[in-house]
């Protein structure tokens, strides 16, 4: 018999009250699952430790990379930068693809990923394609959105449809696109909302919050389901 696969949920940053917190709709969407959710908390250092205990990782939404880690530009809305936490995910990612385990990128997590993996972000999306779709509301709440998914790709696959809506909860978005990822699922506007890595077909990062609508939405649940079947049949 196999083992319930645990999953690692990264934590948003240290905020000001020095509590590392995570909405609870990513624990409770790994639990529907069928994994057991571990968090772990920006700073983590002993990952080499950490992670032959876990199935898989996702990688959670939150605050802004630092802007220094793939450009020189920066802008007045850029928000809860984390260095703490940029070097706990970014080396994460490296560690997890090297171990050829699942793992799953959501909104902050699929710009992490891009940035380990020498791509670069928009740092304000409407300064670069207007607000004909709105990607979030202000003050910085989440919104729907229609995307557009590649009907051969393997998201499409695990979503059951290639035009799906989304919860869209974020300002910037992937702009130079890493060495390694492929492109699968674009917004009206043309933003970045997935990608895949043909080499790490493990893997899953959408730009969109399906953590939020994943309670109602079986479609959007379907991503937590995949990452937990993917580490048992790993396992």
């Amino acid at each position: 018999m196999s083992q319930t696969p645990l999953i690692g949920i990264t934590t948003y940053h240290r905020n000001e009250e020095n509590f590392f917190v995570l909405p609870t709709y990513y624990v409770d969407a790994v639990r529907r699952a069928g994994g057991i959710p571990l968090l772990i908390p920006a700073g983590e250092e002993r990952l080499d430790e950490l992670l032959p205990h876990l199935a898989g990782l996702i990688l959670s939404g939150g605050g802004d990379v630092e802007p220094a880690r793939y450009s020189d530009a920066s802008h007045e809305t850029i928000y809860n930068v984390s260095p703490e936490r940029d070097q706990t995910e970014l080396a994460l990612v490296s560690k997890t693809l090297a171990a050829n385990k699942p793992m799953l990128c959501i909104c902050r997590g699929i710009q992490v990923l891009n940035v380990a993996l020498g791509g670069t972000l928009i740092t304000h999306l409407p300064d670069v394609v207007g607000e004909t779709v709105s990607h979030r509301l202000p003050p910085r709440n989440p919104t729907p959105h229609a995307v557009q998914v590649m009907p051969d790709s393997r998201l499409a696959r695990v979503m059951g449809s290639d035009s799906i809506k989304t919860a869209s909860w974020h300002h910037q978005a992937i702009d130079q696109v890493a060495a390694g990822l492929k492109v699968v699922a674009q917004a009206p506007d043309g933003v970045i909302e997935a990608v895949e890595m043909p080499e790490h077909p493990l893997l899953l990062a959408v730009q969109w919050h399906p953590e939020l609508t994943a309670h109602e939405d079986a479609s959007q649940q379907r991503l937590f389901d995949e990452i937990v079947r993917m580490c048992r049949e790993r396992q």
